[in-house]
């Protein structure tokens, strides 16, 4: 090609409007994009229910009924030495119940316990906030934790006698129970709250 020839081309390709010349530029890739895989947490559900078998204490046994003070209301039940008498209660039932003393300004406040005929399997706990102590009552307590008064009287002491108390928080609410009462026959109802009698454990004369 002369170098008038090429010096023509030259000018004609100025001419040709930039938007229609040939991008000879190497044009980068596109960046893709790349998909991770989602990871889900994962999360250990816990049981909403409480340990059936929290650790517990011996209570204190604070004062007792007298044999006469039995008779002479006339209730068929003998006093339990003080060496047998026997209640535990776990600590989160002993803190409750100094929460409530606190909140209440009542260093007598207490959780009263009493057995009834009655419910699905013969028998049934009753509980119960009290202040006062009747003279049939024997008086428990946390051995540490101040103001947690539990309250039995003679007739329903004899059939919780070895029991333990318990404050269960649960989705349906909170509440007092009572657990592992040696006098009671199996699991008793679901419910926790009625149970049957263990005839083989009763004591002698009663029935």
């Amino acid at each position: 090609m002369s170098s008038a020839t090429f010096r023509a081309s030259l000018r004609l390709v100025h001419r040709i409007p930039r938007s229609l010349r040939l991008n000879t530029t190497r044009s980068s890739p596109r960046n893709l994009v790349t998909i991770h895989p989602r990871h889900f947490a994962s999360t250990t559900i816990r049981s909403a229910g409480i340990s059936e078998h929290p650790p517990a204490h011996r209570t204190f046994l604070v004062s007792s009924p007298t044999q006469e003070t039995l008779d002479e209301q006339e209730l068929d039940a003998q006093v339990i030495p003080a060496q047998d008498a026997r209640i535990s209660i776990t600590d989160r039932a002993a803190e409750q119940l100094r929460t409530i003393a606190l909140r209440q300004h009542d260093p007598n406040a207490a959780l009263r316990v009493v057995v009834e005929s009655g419910g699905c399997h013969g028998y049934q706990y009753k509980l119960e906030l009290a202040t006062a102590r009747m003279p049939e009552d024997y008086h428990f307590t946390h051995p540490t934790i101040a103001s947690s008064n539990v309250l039995v009287d003679a007739v329903s002491f004899s059939l919780l006698n070895g029991s333990t108390i318990d404050f269960a928080t649960e989705l349906i609410g909170s509440t007092f129970r009572v657990l592992d009462n040696p006098r009671a026959k199996g699991s008793g109802c679901g419910c926790g709250v009625s149970w049957e009698l263990n005839l083989d454990d009763l004591p002698a004369g009663r029935s």
